[in-house]
């Protein structure tokens, strides 16, 4: 009987590692957000990892070109002083800022740790680039527990996820601008949030030019669909 608990309590565990909304999510309420309502037909486009120096400025220009708005996730170490202009672009642009994590691990932080370590983040971010970022919080990976969704509600965070299947990772295959546009194009509906990746965590700096062609051929793409673009927060 032990060990069937164990299992059963294990395997409940292990799902919230994947992105994908269940039951702490769903006893979260409103603090976790997985899609928005389908009202309207707007799309979300969001991206995490960055910035990065060669990448984040050419998606900059071409969501500036399209006139669309998204949300940017960035981790904490990518937050430079060297970084700092680009991400003030953002907030001129008139585009989301948040915030992202580079660990997984995360989730096994006390919920008072992780209030102070996104408070610290938000702090450090906004005395680089003059504002704010807001209140939103992407895990590494969608990996999440209960403690992490204590600390966000003691900071009044919530836990922005994605779509099923609406992110640009491909573990099997190289990540490529025709692979994510194949992968996204076909399966966005009104009210999706789409992750891509503007840097890559694993890899620091790397470009990735892919991203910011993927995301000029959605974009008109998607907009002959109908659809419209917002940002998560």
């Amino acid at each position: 009987m032990r060990w069937a608990m164990a299992v059963v309590c294990g395997t409940i565990a292990l799902v919230h590692t994947l992105p994908a909304p269940f039951l702490l999510d769903a006893m979260a309420g409103g603090r976790s957000v997985w899609h928005l309502p389908r009202g309207l037909p707007t799309i979300y486009l969001t991206y995490d990892d960055g910035p990065n120096q060669s990448t984040t400025p050419d998606l900059l220009d071409a969501l500036a070109r399209e006139g669309v708005h998204a949300t940017f996730f960035l981790i904490d170490e990518q937050v430079t002083a060297d970084t700092a202009p680009i991400i003030s672009r953002m907030f001129a642009d008139g585009h989301a800022v948040a915030l992202h994590s580079r660990q997984r691990w995360d989730l096994l932080r006390s919920s008072t740790s992780i209030a102070r370590l996104l408070t610290a983040h938000a702090d450090r971010l906004e005395s680089l680039a003059g504002a704010r970022p807001c209140r939103a919080f992407r895990p590494h990976g969608g990996w999440r527990s209960l403690s992490m969704y204590h600390g966000l509600q003691a900071i009044d965070y919530r836990l922005i996820g994605w779509g099923w299947m609406l992110w640009d990772v491909d573990p099997l295959h190289a990540r490529t601008a025709t692979r994510v546009v194949h992968r996204i194009g076909p399966r966005v509906r009104a009210g999706d949030i789409i992750v891509m990746h503007d840097d890559d965590a694993r890899a620091p700096g790397k470009p990735q030019p892919h991203t910011v062609e993927a995301t000029s051929r959605l974009i008109p793409m998607l907009r002959e669909r109908g659809f419209a673009f917002g940002t998560v927060c």
